[in-house]
């Protein structure tokens, strides 16, 4: 349920991800609500001038930093350790810190909205947004409705599969599963297609594992974590009546059936190899890879046309799948689809179904104590059904058109710096530059929100059910996804809500795009100098665009195709550069009481490139800007100098502290290093860094010159 129909495909890259225990995009929770938002107005970003005159006070408060000697040290304990010890995790949370502040802020503004739209919904017009939020609202918030029904909700679909018998039932249950918005065992859905950004294509890719990634089945140290999990299966299918002794054999079939897919999915980083993304075949070509599930079949129940072919983007894992259908006695196939219904209806039948998810995907897997209010799990439920529409609301509760604009000419000063330093690189020829260059040209910016918003009317939303009200979202949603196979790629989308305090790139439209809840404190402030906006959302805008020319972004050109437009001796300049950068994070070993877990270099590489490119892109903006008013640029304010607060702010955007099993999760699925780790990674590699603030060769801060990685 509250799947969001955007991408098929792990393409669009994000500043921070937003991530549940199990992987699964729910409630935003990791640094954009992440992903991964404030009741006030989003503070209005600076044009070309400087903001000191607008400035007599400081915004950022220097009493949290530590000792002066302790920058050139460790730049992240500098500036966060007073702040991440006077503020813990909040019992609700696995994590805390200056996303999850935003996070947290943009939700309190979404809460007053749904509601005032709840107690409205009645008297608003008929069929309307705000009528069909409000409803969502007040059957999400009806508890006694909710406890009431149980799981009555899901017992048709539980009849459906005890009726399955062989093969082909299988197959047509998974078939009508779908055209339900209901997506079993792999995902189906629209995508650019690489050869062709212009217009849309189907994709399907691997899924169907409850735990997080293939190495959870298999690796001894997540032995106590598989035991939990298959005890959490039995319990979920007692909680439907079935005996302890059936369910425990259940729960055992559910995870060999999980185990075999396992072996023939990929892991994240594979995942991030673009071969493993797209695999065009026929459909004719198709069926014979998976001889038992007939495409042609499978696609006319969707109501899709496909022409030429579409990407069966993981071929073993779907010869693996197809093998199941064979060869898994229906029984097996019984409880994996059994399980897998009510696990995920599971946050929205009542507190047992609940509780029982909670115990394991956030207490066991994640370590976090406690649940979120229920008001926040709703407003997830209601982000994940009809986001674009909240953010609607939220856009005309705080986000103005003064905002956006003077948020756009800072997008603009920035963009600008990357072009210069495009022009400048000492190790590009000429003849890739040009290329760069003429993709830079085409780099679309949206800001703050939609130009056009989306069109709601279809959707049937009533105050009676909530699992109905999602259930009817859901199949809408799937509907107009892969309404676009076929059509033309539209640029003008969103692929994140106007609440969602995140940023991202999208590789296939070759758009950058800036949410209005990420236009504010500690990204953006009016009230602040240039250092402390260029150090904060200047360097989000330099990440969002340095990810067109990361590991990733670099093999698709300015029209959104996968397209290699470099030479061959740029191309392998380019490797050796980044081959630093994983080698630099593969070295980092970020949770205190596990000095063997390390972080995965080359998982983080496409997030670590755009980090060092922003920060470098941000900086040189910032002296555009203060060359304008050269007075400023030597002025300080609470005793530091321009250079020294854009790095304070740039550390600041990343404070917080995460709970240990939430920590070893991320390190395992998460393309984002951990936050404090992108604090300092970055600078450390930037000269400017240790030249404002006096740090010597031979500090933790400062890379020898043979380490020190320089690409964009």
């Amino acid at each position: 349920m509250t799947k969001q129909y955007l991408k098929p495909l792990a393409l669009a890259v994000s500043l921070g991800l937003a991530l549940t225990a199990c992987g699964k995009s729910e409630q935003p929770e990791n640094a954009a609500p992440a992903p991964a938002p404030t009741s006030t107005a989003a503070a209005p970003a600076p044009a070309t001038t400087t903001a000191a005159a607008a400035a007599p006070k400081s915004v950022f408060d220097v009493s949290e930093l530590g000792a002066s000697d302790e920058a050139c040290k460790d730049f992240n304990s500098f500036v966060n350790a007073k702040w991440v010890a006077a503020n813990p995790i909040p019992a609700d949370r696995t994590r805390w810190g200056a996303f999850d502040q935003l996070a947290d802020n943009s939700l309190n503004t979404q809460h007053e909205i749904v509601e005032a739209a709840a107690k409205g919904a009645a008297q608003a017009k008929p069929g309307s947004a705000e009528q069909k939020i409000g409803y969502l609202y007040q059957t999400g918030m009806d508890e006694a409705a909710i406890e009431k029904a149980g799981f009555d909700p899901i017992k048709p679909k539980l009849d459906a599969i005890a009726a399955l018998k062989n093969s082909d039932d299988v197959v047509s249950y998974i078939t009508k599963s779908f055209t339900e918005g209901d997506q079993q065992v792999f995902q189906f859905g629209a995508g650019a297609d690489f050869k062709d950004a212009k217009i849309q294509i189907a994709y399907t890719n691997q899924s169907g594992l409850g735990l997080p990634t293939k190495d959870y089945y298999f690796k001894p140290e997540y032995k106590d974590i598989r035991d939990a999990y298959v005890a959490y299966i039995a319990k979920t299918l007692e909680l439907t009546g079935v005996a302890d002794a059936d369910a425990k054999k259940q729960a055992d079939q559910v995870m060999a059936f999980e185990t075999e897919l396992a072996k023939a999915s990929l892991a994240p980083t594979e995942m991030r190899d673009l071969n493993n993304q797209y695999h065009f075949v026929s459909v004719k070509d198709a069926d014979k890879v998976t001889p038992h599930f007939n495409w042609e079949k499978f696609f006319t129940a969707q109501g899709v046309t496909i022409d030429k072919g579409f990407s069966l983007s993981q071929p073993k894992f779907f010869t693996e799948f197809d093998k199941l259908v064979a060869s898994a006695p229906a029984a097996q196939w019984q409880a994996y689809l059994r399980f897998h219904a009510i696990d995920d209806a599971s946050p929205y039948l009542s507190k047992n179904f609940q509780d029982n998810k909670f115990d394991f995907y956030g207490k066991t897997l994640a370590g976090q104590p406690e649940q979120k209010p229920r008001w926040k799990r709703v407003l997830g439920a209601i982000n994940g059904s009809m986001g674009e529409a909240l953010g609607q609301l939220y856009v005309a509760k705080t986000f103005t058109p003064e905002a956006k604009q003077r948020a756009e000419d800072l997008v603009t000063n920035v963009r600008d710096a990357l072009k210069t330093r495009i022009e400048n690189l000492d190790w590009m020829s000429a003849e890739t530059k040009a290329k760069a260059i003429e993709k830079w040209n085409k780099f679309l910016p949206k800001i703050g929100y939609p130009d056009k918003w989306r069109d709601w009317s279809g959707l049937d939303v009533n105050d009676t059910s909530f699992y109905g009200n999602l259930q009817a979202a859901e199949k809408f949603n799937y509907e107009y996804d892969i309404a676009k196979i076929g059509k033309p790629t539209d640029r003008s989308l969103w692929d994140m809500t106007p609440q969602t305090v995140n940023a991202y790139y999208d590789p296939s439209t070759n758009t950058i795009n800036f949410p209005a809840a990420i236009l504010q404190p500690p990204f953006f402030d009016a009230k602040a100098d240039d250092a402390i906006n260029y150090g904060g959302i200047g360097a989000v805008i330099g990440h969002e665009a340095s990810h067109g020319f990361d590991d990733q972004g670099s093999q698709f050109d300015g029209d959104g195709n996968k397209n290699d437009w470099w030479t061959k001796q740029d191309n392998a300049q380019f490797k050796a550069r980044t081959a630093k950068l994983v080698q630099q994070f593969n070295d980092y070993a970020p949770i205190k009481d596990k000095p063997d877990l390390h972080v995965n270099g080359q998982l983080t590489l496409g997030e670590n490139i755009a980090d060092l490119g922003g920060v470098n892109i941000a900086y040189d903006a910032l002296q555009t800007a203060l060359k304008k008013d050269p007075s400023e640029a030597s002025a300080k304010i609470d005793g530091y100098t321009e250079d020294q607060r854009f790095f304070l702010n740039w550390a600041r955007v990343w404070r917080g502290s995460v709970r240990e099993k939430q920590a070893i999760l991320y390190l395992n699925v998460d393309p984002h290093s951990p936050a404090a780790l992108r604090a300092i990674g970055a600078p450390s590699n930037v000269a400017a860094f240790a030249t404002s603030f006096q740090c010597k060769p031979g500090d933790a801060m400062v890379r020898s010159e043979d380490k020190q990685v320089k690409i964009w």
